[in-house]
């Protein structure tokens, strides 16, 4: 779960025997943001509307019992890496194999301690936040600290899908640095990765909406895809990317363009469908930069 640095975790407890809650809540509450839920589908609806950083889910329940809650948490991709401490009066090896092969990470029994429910959770949770840091490293360009191609990948294909279900349209939008190799081999390595920090840093800080992803997508060349936005709102981010980039006003003398850095970039937007994919949707954003830079660099062209 996405939450602010200084925020306490999120549990979610699950059981249908109300004493258990309160007992559970009391034992947390001081340390985590606790959520409460007395039956399977109830819990399966709470982790929809925002995934918890932990579940302790009762075994035993009437209706939905926890292995079943369990297993269609793991078999779906958005819940599957929640953390789920099963429970239990039932202290049997093989139900607890059981529970373990379905995808829980632990099992208490009851009766509880409550010190030692603190401290398994307490493991847990500093498991997940760890999981959690290393797989939003692996999402991030080491030199520029903006997202890295994969997480542009990942969003695409996550956007589209979305696109296709909401019939809304998607934008990509492309940019490179005019004449970047002369630029490196003018002012240095060292300042051309300078160039491509403050570079990304004023294409990030261009974007409006907590939605729209910005990334390095290699080398010089830089990328965003933007939900529910047609070919005048990306021609719009556009010209923003051209005008941040210039007014850092980074001296370029080696450009064939201009006396600072500049940028030539591509867009296209359209509605997802069955018999398109996304990545012909950059495929059309790539060749519009590709004209860009064809007819002088420093400008903008897109579809539609």
């Amino acid at each position: 779960m996405t939450q602010h640095p200084h925020a306490k975790p999120s549990i979610l407890i699950v059981d249908d025997t109300p004493t258990n809650i309160q007992v559970l809540a009391e034992t947390l509450r001081a340390d985590y943001r606790v959520k409460v839920a007395t039956g399977g589908q109830a819990a399966l609806d709470i982790v929809a509307a925002g995934k918890p950083d932990l579940i302790l889910l009762d075994v035993m329940m009437t209706g939905m019992d926890g292995y079943e809650v369990c297993r269609r948490l793991k078999d779906n991709p958005d819940t599957q890496g929640i953390p789920v401490i099963f429970v239990t009066a039932r202290c049997d090896t093989q139900d607890e194999e059981h529970g373990l092969r379905l995808g829980a990470m632990d099992y208490i029994t009851k009766p509880f301690s409550p010190a030692i429910v603190r401290a398994r959770v307490r493991n847990h949770i500093s498991l997940k936040m760890n999981t959690d840091l290393l797989e939003s490293l692996a999402l991030i360009d080491s030199l520029t600290g903006v997202p890295n191609r994969r997480r542009f990948d990942e969003t695409l294909d996550a956007e589209w899908k979305r696109g296709l279900r909401s019939g809304t349209p998607l934008a990509v939008i492309m940019a490179d640095i005019d004449c970047f190799k002369a630029y490196n081999d003018h002012y240095g390595h060292g300042a051309g990765d300078e160039c491509l920090r403050a570079v990304a840093q004023a294409l990030s800080d261009s974007l409006a909406r907590p939605a729209d992803v910005m990334a390095r997508y290699g080398g010089e060349e830089f990328v965003a895809v933007m939900p529910d936005t047609d070919g005048a709102g990306a021609k719009l981010l556009a010209q923003r990317w051209c005008d941040n980039v210039a007014a850092l006003a980074l001296p370029h003398t080696a450009s064939s363009v201009a006396g600072h850095v500049t940028v030539s970039v591509g867009y296209a937007s359209q509605t997802p469908a069955a018999e398109r994919s996304p990545q012909m949707l950059q495929g059309m954003a790539d060749s519009m930069l590709y004209e860009a830079k064809k007819q002088g660099r420093n400008r903008i062209c897109g579809l539609p």
